[in-house]
Parts: structure tokens; C-alpha cells; sequence
């Protein structure tokens, strides 16, 4: 689940409209911020003739706000696993013709598994990329404070002690009530996508018993404050504290970020293609769709974006920092640890925000 910086769009914007295409041959994609390779875009359109109309968009709810008022004008877009899985539910996405896309054989079919939680037999979805939640730290900050106390671990956000040593240097958390609540039950020892109230009643007093020690909840700001030095540990997404840490490589203040999946497990996010029912030019969409699955395309988004794609055909052009780096592509020991996110029941959403609007608010 990609959160990232909406600024993007202005260059990405800029460099299509440069490119001449053919009048009146068109796709319109809406996807995460700073999620895709404008060299990929500019190439399709070179290739295919087709101009890319590219919005972008920084949270699931503001996607899913789009849909649901219908008539998007959309004909690509990215919605999170849990997320399509509602949506589907809704009549909002058009099936896939696999017939028109060339590269499907090019999917690993265990990660598909996966996914066909959410849509089984992933009848209106392509997938464009997955990851993790986990800890991103400043090594120093964290040495500093914790010693040689272990880091592969949600006691660094959950502990009240451990907690506490931290809150001076800045505890961020994502503003994500069902993957945090999911995240706090797991850690518990509870089925994350338990829809209990007593299992909420238990997560939220976890939650809430660290609060005073969070220095916000923020599912985008983290990543410049990371690369920054302003916050020395975050609860959120593996590929932007890998794009804070490379950010603060490269500003080269001696800052220092990793990045760990907890040792107790995490959550695994699954982004997905998907055509909704109403767009304007499915087979141009389609054929989006396929230029992406091409193995060296795919890479591309895992390269730039810092994620990982269950494309087999990608794997030879993968960057070897990023093939081997066990934040972007987990171990099979770790990824035994890992639990998709299901779509809530509107009754759970409706206790579930409550709950989390208290924690936030201190209450």
C-alpha cells in the first residue's frame, strides 16, 4: 500500500504531455504517488500510440471515494487487496480478459494464491506490487536509547517501557485503524482480522496504554521526517522507510535508517490493477495492463518504487540491492509470519473507527 508524495504528479504530468500520440487514443490511470517509473509511461506511449492521462492519489478512501460516486472516468486504477476486495463486492470492477494479455503467464502463482483471498481466482485484478508494514529506526537514535536491546520488535511501539525511552526522539505510527488494530492483535496473539469486540476492546487498550508516547499517527509525513532525523522509529510501510533511508543517503548528514519486519509478524499488502465496470477504454486498459506485465516493466516499478512484484519474469532485471535486500523480498521464514488484511464488515468499520478515533484523541 503506497503512500506517497502527490507533488509527483506535476512531473509526471509534464513529461506526458510532451509526448505526441495519436489523437483520440487514450487510457486514464489513477494510481499511488510517486509509484511508477515516468520512463515506463513514456515508452508505452511511444510504443502504443496510446496518451496516458496520470492522476494519483495518496490514501485507499479518497480512491474509493471516486468509484463509489461511479462515472470516475477512470480506466486503471490501484486499489489496496482489502480494499478491491469490497469494492468487488459493489460491482465496481469489470473482470479481466486474460485473452488480452499476453504476459499473465509471468505471475507467481504463490503469491496469486494469496491474493485470491481478496478476489478469488483474481478474476478483477492484475497484481502490481506488494509488501510489508514493519519497523523503519534511526540506528543511532535507537542505540542510544535502547543499547543492544533488539529491534526485530513491535515492543519498540507496543512495550510501555520500551516505548517511553523512545518518545523523546519520536514514535510515528500510520493513521491506518485496520492494519494497526490487525497489527496489535497479531502481536497479542489474537487473529488480526478478528471482528470481536472484546478482541478490539484488547487491542485498543494496547494501543492506547502507549499512546502518550506516540509523537503522531500520519500515514505519508513519517518519510521525511524519518530521512530527517525528526522521528527516530516508525510503525509503516517497508518501501517508504526504504525510500527514506535512500533519501537520507543521499542528503548524506550521517543519518542512518533500516528497516526490519517484526519478529512476531506483520501484515502483507497486496496493490492490484483493476478496471472498474464504468471505464471509458477497457482495451487500451488492457493493454496497460499487459506493457506492465512485461518482465523488464515490472522490475522497473520494484526498482524505482522499492517494492516487490510477483512477476518471475521480472527477477533477472531486478537491481541486486533491491533482489537481495530482505525488506523488499522476505525470506520464506519470515514470510510464513506474514497475514493479508480482509475486508471488514460495514458493522466492524463503524466500531473500528470509533475505536480509533478515541485512541488518536487520547480518550
Amino acid at each position: 500500500m503506497k503512500i506517497k508524495h502527490v507533488g509527483y504528479s506535476v512531473m509526471l504530468s509534464a513529461l506526458l504531455s510532451a509526448v505526441a500520440v495519436a489523437e483520440g487514443k487514450v487510457v486514464n490511470v489513477y494510481n499511488w504517488a510517486e509509484y511508477l517509473d515516468p520512463q515506463v509511461v513514456e515508452e508505452f506511449q511511444k510504443e502504443t500510440g496510446i496518451k496516458v492521462n496520470y492522476d494519483v492519489y495518496d490514501s485507499n478512501e479518497m480512491l474509493e471515494a471516486k468509484l463509489m460516486s461511479g462515472s470516475s472516468g477512470y480506466d486503471v486504477v490501484v486499489p489496496t487487496g482489502f480494499f478491491l476486495e469490497r469494492q468487488v463486492k459493489a460491482g465496481i470492477y469489470a473482470e479481466i480478459d486474460r485473452q488480452q494479455l499476453s504476459n499473465y503467464g509471468n505471475l507467481d502463482q504463490n503469491i496469486m494464491n494469496k491474493i485470491a483471498s481478496h478476489d478469488p481466482d483474481n478474476k478483477h485484478n492484475v497484481p502490481y506490487a506488494w509488501g510489508t508494514i514493519g519497523l523503519g529506526y534511526n540506528k543511532q537514535m535507537i542505540e542510544e536509547r535502547l543499547g543492544d536491546l533488539p529491534v526485530d520488535s513491535l515492543d519498540l511501539i507496543f512495550k510501555p517501557e520500551v516505548a517511553a525511552k523512545l518518545a523523546d526522539c519520536g514514535i510515528a505510527v500510520l493513521d491506518s485503524p485496520s492494519e494497526i488494530v490487525g497489527i496489535a492483535l497479531n502481536y497479542l496473539g489474537i487473529a488480526p482480522n478478528s471482528e470481536k469486540k472484546t478482541d478490539l476492546k484488547a487491542a485498543s487498550h494496547l494501543i492506547s496504554g502507549v499512546r502518550s508516547n506516540y509523537k503522531y499517527f500520519h500515514s505519508s509525513k513519517y518519510l521525511s521526517d524519518l530521512a530527517n532525523g525528526d522521528i527516530c522509529v516508525v510503525l509503516g510501510y517497508g518501501s517508504d522507510v526504504l525510500m527514506a533511508q535512500s533519501r537520507a543517503q543521499e542528503a548524506g548528514q550521517g543519518v542512518e535508517i533500516d528497516y526490519v519486519i517484526p519478529k512476531e509478524g506483520s501484515l502483507v499488502w497486496f496493490d492490484l490493477l483493476a478496471i472498474p465496470a464504468d471505464a471509458p477504454h477497457p482495451q487500451a486498459a488492457h493493454q496497460f495492463l499487459n506493457y506492465i506485465l512485461r518482465g523488464e516493466n515490472h522490475a522497473s516499478i520494484s526498482n524505482y518504487a522499492l517494492t516487490a512484484v510477483a512477476n518471475k519474469a521480472a527477477m533477472p532485471y531486478l537491481l541486486e540491492e533491491v533482489s537481495t535486500n530482505p525488506g523488499i523480498y522476505p525470506t520464506a521464514e519470515v514470510t510464513q509470519k506474514l497475514f493479508p488484511m480482509n475486508a471488514h464488515s460495514a458493522k466492524y468499520d463503524r466500531l473500528l473507527t470509533r475505536a480509533w478515533s478515541n485512541i488518536k484523541t487520547g480518550r
